[in-house]
C-alpha cells in the first residue's frame, strides 16, 4: 500500500477509535490494519498509538500526525475535484436510515445521485435500532425527530408532521373518531411502548398541547408493517407525512382529527462524526441532500396543503 493509503487507513483507525472498527470500516482484518500502522511507525521510526488492552489512544507524535495526514488528505481530494468538476468522490458511502425514510424518500434519488457520481458505491444500512448510530463504519446516518446530546455533528436538511389516519374500509365499520377522546374507543395500531414514535400528540379543544398513549391490541416495530395494516383495515395509526403522502393522496388512507393537529413537525438530520475526516464522499452527499430537499416546504407539505384545499 502506498503512503496516501497509509493515510487513509491511518486516519481511519483514529477516527474509529481501533483498528478492529477500523478494519470493518475498510473490509480489513484487524491485524491487517495493525500490521499497515505497525510498518507505518517503522518507517516514521514513531510511535503514533499508545495500545492497551482494549484501546488505542495518540501519542503525542500521532496527533500531530493525524492533523498533517488530514491536510495532506484533503489536498489530495481538492486537487481531484478542481479537474474532475467536483466528481471525484469515489469508495463507498455507507448511510444508515430508518427504513420508511429510505425507501419513500431516498430511493428515489438514487438513479440522480448516481449519475453525478458514478464512481461512488452506495450501501444502505436500514435500522431503527437504538445505540450508536454510527456504529459499523457509517459514514451518514439519516434521523428523524429530537436528539439527545451527542458528539455528532447534526444537519437539518427536512422536517415531517406525523398524521393521524385510518383506511375508509375501518372508518366505514367502526366510525370516524371526532376527537382525540373518542381515539379510546378504537383499535390503534402504534410502536412498542418503549419506541419514541408511540406517543401521540395532538391539541386539546382549548389548544393546548397534549401527549397520549392510545390503547390498542397490535403494535410493530416498522412503519412499513403498521401502514400495511392500515390499508387492511385493521385500525388507526399515527405515521410520517413523508411516508403516507402518496396514500393520502389516492385515498387509501383519509387523515383523522386534522384540526387537533399540535402543529409540531419533527425535523429530519443528516449525522456524521465531528471528529472523522469529512470525505469527498460524504461531502457530495450531504451537498445532495440540501438540493434535494431545499424546496420550502418539501413535497409531501405542499401535498397536505393542497388537501386540505380540496377539503376546504
Amino acid at each position: 500500500m502506498n503512503r496516501f493509503g497509509e493515510m487513509l487507513v491511518f486516519v481511519r483507525a483514529v477516527e474509529d477509535g481501533g483498528f478492529s472498527a477500523a478494519g470493518r470500516s475498510l473490509t480489513m482484518t484487524p491485524s491487517a490494519v495493525s500490521k499497515l500502522i505497525g510498518r507505518l511507525e517503522n518507517r516514521l521510526g514513531v510511535t503514533l498509538f499508545n495500545r492497551a488492552a482494549r484501546t488505542v489512544t495518540l501519542t503525542a507524535e500521532g496527533e500531530a500526525f493525524y492533523t498533517s495526514a488530514l491536510r495532506a488528505i484533503e489536498a489530495v481530494e481538492d486537487a481531484e475535484a478542481s479537474v474532475l468538476g467536483g466528481r471525484a468522490a469515489q469508495g463507498t458511502l455507507r448511510i444508515r436510515s430508518m427504513p420508511t425514510f429510505a425507501t419513500h424518500q431516498l430511493a428515489p434519488l438514487v438513479p440522480v445521485f448516481r449519475r453525478l457520481h458514478p464512481a461512488l458505491q452506495l450501501e444502505f444500512v436500514l435500522s431503527m435500532e437504538p445505540g450508536n448510530l454510527l456504529d459499523g463504519g457509517i459514514d451518514v446516518a439519516i434521523h428523524v425527530g429530537e436528539l439527545a446530546d451527542s458528539s455528532l455533528v447534526a444537519r437539518r436538511f427536512a422536517s415531517t408532521r406525523w398524521i393521524i389516519c385510518a383506511a375508509p374500509s375501518y372508518l366505514e365499520a367502526r366510525g370516524i373518531p371526532r376527537g382525540p377522546a373518542d381515539l379510546a374507543a378504537h383499535e390503534c395500531l402504534n410502536f412498542p411502548s418503549t419506541a419514541p414514535w408511540s406517543i401521540w400528540s395532538v391539541r386539546d379543544e382549548a389548544g393546548a398541547a397534549r401527549r397520549l398513549k392510545p390503547t390498542g391490541s397490535v403494535a410493530a416495530n416498522t412503519g412499513q408493517m403498521l401502514l400495511a395494516m392500515a390499508r387492511a383495515g385493521a385500525g388507526i395509526v399515527r405515521l410520517a407525512e413523508f411516508h403516507i403522502v402518496d396514500d393520502l393522496r389516492a385515498g387509501r388512507l383519509v387523515e383523522l382529527l386534522a384540526d387537533r393537529h399540535s402543529g409540531v413537525a419533527d425535523p429530519i438530520y443528516a449525522l456524521y462524526n465531528g471528529r472523522r475526516h469529512l470525505t469527498q464522499r460524504i461531502r457530495v452527499f450531504l451537498d445532495f441532500l440540501e438540493d434535494a430537499f431545499s424546496q420550502e416546504p418539501p413535497a409531501w407539505q405542499r401535498d397536505a396543503a393542497e388537501r386540505s384545499g380540496t377539503r376546504a
